[in-house]
């Protein structure tokens, strides 16, 4: 269901705010009424409507006066000037300081409402379409979302080793996105049109392991009437991932070892060896290092699969690459059930940046998805987001997790992975901004700039 469209009116005429608004209610809309320009900035400072109607003359200031700000915004609404005192000239102006549509008084109800309803639907034609070419514009490698120097660097390796013949190691926390970057792999190697067969080794039996990679013969156990392939021969000539390759049995690991150094797998119950051409990729959230020390995992075996490693960087290390996912996930979700929900709240998107995000990119999707759900407003506030999130970002005790002291407390990212000032500067920014409940007049002060050069910043 779609949500309600909102209209903040600001008219001094009491009479005619009144009467306006009763009207644009009774055609469905969510209508917030004022007499002022101050009062109407300061509702435009706390949620941003789809359409904004103002007299031209107010009591302290123009209407005009409300419209700098809104042209800085990704979400800007559509804006209607009304004036008793029309005139070319005014028109002209209006129109050039951001305005839509003018009209004059006294209006007449069927076209004022005309006009309404052709704004707002111009304006959710604009707003789709600029939702489509962002997603158009992010930078993408292979379906993985990252223009942070972190994932920029990893995806110079995947193409560095796309073509290597050797087996591939991927390490990363869980939800980082290990399987995109495993079919990345294949995707950007020549052995892009072979096969390409995933097998997640912490849920097959132990006992039906061997068989289901590299298949059995006819009467090999109780139960085998016919020859069956393995996933080895099934992916002859394509890319076979091991994921969870931690979970694999030590049995299983010297066997593994020994297909990785012949290119050869046996059967069960038979006695010829089949030569094969697969490339194997493993990948893992375990310590494979620690796995080695208490015996879990075989040293020859880590040191074959070690040759061409990949570390995935977990979200916290990825700076911007958070705002980025948010808004391809929210897209996503609104073409899907087909939802018009305009983003988040500079208090929402601050309260995500702060998260330290444990379940990485796979825990940032479920809490979009979750907010956009519970969505009762045209944006996604933080009270929307789970409440982990929210209590982790309002917790006095629990210090800010700097992408610096990430990088450099994490010895597998490399100094390109370093957030640039810039990133440091957006966080901090949105840091402020959460703490003063998205007030950008308070957060302007507190950063000791104007709210003209925050407004310049966030764009």
């Amino acid at each position: 269901m779609s949500q309600t469209q909102t209209i903040l009116l600001v008219e001094d005429d009491s009479g005619l705010r009144e009467l306006l608004q009763e009207e644009l209610e009774a055609e469905g809309y969510q209508v917030t009424a004022c007499g002022d320009a101050e009062q109407g900035l300061a509702l435009l400072n706390s949620q941003i409507p789809d359409l904004l109607i103002s007299d031209l003359r107010l009591p302290g200031a123009d209407g005009l006066s409300l419209l700098p700000n809104l042209t800085h915004t990704d979400s800007a609404p559509a804006v209607l000037i009304i004036t008793a005192f029309g005139s070319v000239q005014q028109a002209v102006k209006a129109l050039q300081a951001g305005a839509d549509d003018f009209l004059t008084k006294p209006l007449e109800m069927d076209h004022f409402l005309l006009t309404v309803s052709r704004l707002l639907e111009n304006r959710k034609l604009r707003n789709e379409v600029q939702h489509y070419r962002s997603l158009l514009a992010v930078k993408q490698f292979n379906g993985m979302i990252g223009q942070s120097p972190a994932m920029q660097h990893m995806f110079h390796q995947i193409k560095q080793i796309a073509d290597a013949d050797g087996p591939v190691l991927i390490q990363g926390e869980s939800g980082t996105g290990k399987e995109l970057v495993a079919r990345a792999l294949h995707d950007q190697s020549s052995r892009r049109d072979g096969p390409y067969m995933v097998v997640n080794c912490g849920g097959i039996p132990s006992e039906l392991m061997e068989s289901e990679f590299f298949g059995h013969a006819a009467g090999a156990f109780t139960g085998a009437r016919t020859q069956r392939a393995g996933l080895f021969q099934q992916a002859n000539g394509g890319s076979l991932l091991l994921d969870e390759l931690g979970e694999m049995p030590l049995a299983l690991q010297a066997k593994l070892l020994r297909v990785l150094q012949d290119g050869k797998v046996r059967p069960v119950g038979s006695d010829h060896e089949i030569q094969l051409d697969v490339r194997i990729i493993g990948a893992t959230n375990r310590n494979l290092t620690e796995a080695v020390a208490d015996g879990s995992f075989r040293e020859d075996l880590f040191y074959r699969l070690e040759t061409f490693a990949l570390q995935v960087p977990p979200l916290r290390a990825r700076g911007a690459d958070i705002q980025q996912l948010t808004e391809f996930f929210l897209t996503r979700f609104n073409a899907r059930q087909k939802q018009s929900i305009k983003g988040f709240s500079d208090a929402a998107l601050a309260t995500l940046q702060s998260y330290s995000f444990p379940g990485n990119v796979r825990e940032l999707q479920n809490a979009v998805e979750r907010a956009a759900t519970f969505c009762d407003s045209p944006l996604i506030q933080a009270r929307h987001l789970p409440q982990r999130i929210r209590e982790q970002n309002n917790a006095t005790d629990a210090p800010a997790i700097s992408p610096v002291a990430v990088a450099l407390a994490n010895p597998a990212v490399e100094a390109e992975a370093l957030p640039s000032l810039e990133t440091v500067q957006r966080q901090y920014i949105q840091q402020v901004l959460a703490a003063t409940e998205g007030n950008k007049r308070r957060a302007a002060d507190i950063l000791g700039i104007t709210r003209r050069t925050l407004y310049r910043w966030l764009e």
